[in-house]
């Protein structure tokens, strides 16, 4: 089963996935899509407030992010990471349980971005906001950074996140039942 959609101009096919006894998802995957996250950029950026940095969470909100800073000349961009790295100091952290993770995570931002932020304008950027929880883990970070956010974007939004006024986004997509029809 799939779902056939129109985001950022291109049409695309995403495969519906079973999360639970009563919920599927459209299951939407930027990773190798160098069509869909040059366009979706683009279309997200028309859209942007005015920012300093962005950040984004790993590892799906990667590419966009990345394309976003390419395509604006932003010489500098931030990634809240799954899990600390060797290369990172005095990290600080913010739990998150997504709609398609299957358990907590938690995650991680390095002192010296969050040092680069204080005071600055931050775009948080992601590929898809479900629930909320990733978004409100990144918030926290931002927050604890000093970071003073201007925007919340992503390419779609579902469930819940379709009805807040806060979001900026390119298209929204349903939720599913298992058997693939649309819950309204």
């Amino acid at each position: 089963m799939e779902y056939r959609m129109t985001i950022a101009g291109l049409e695309r096919a995403l495969p519906i996935c079973k999360l639970s006894d009563d919920l599927a998802i459209g299951a939407f995957v930027i990773f190798g899509d160098q069509e869909l996250t040059v366009a979706c950029a683009r279309d997200l950026l028309k859209k942007a407030p005015e920012y300093d940095y962005m950040i984004a969470p790993e590892a799906k909100g990667i590419p966009l992010v990345h394309e976003m800073a390419r395509q604006s000349g932003a010489k500098k961009y931030f990634l809240a990471r799954k899990a600390p790295k060797l290369y990172m100091r005095d990290v600080f952290s913010a739990t998150v349980r997504s709609i398609t993770t299957a358990k907590e995570q938690t995650l991680y931002l390095d002192k010296a971005d969050a040092e680069q932020m204080k005071g600055k304008r931050i775009l948080i950027v992601d590929d898809v906001i479900s629930s909320g929880e990733s978004l409100h883990a990144l918030e926290n970070l931002v927050e604890k950074a000093g970071g003073i956010i201007v925007g919340r974007m992503a390419i779609l939004v579902e469930g819940e996140a379709q009805y807040r006024a806060d979001l900026t986004y390119l298209e929204k997509l349903p939720l599913f039942r298992p058997d693939g029809t649309v819950i309204a």
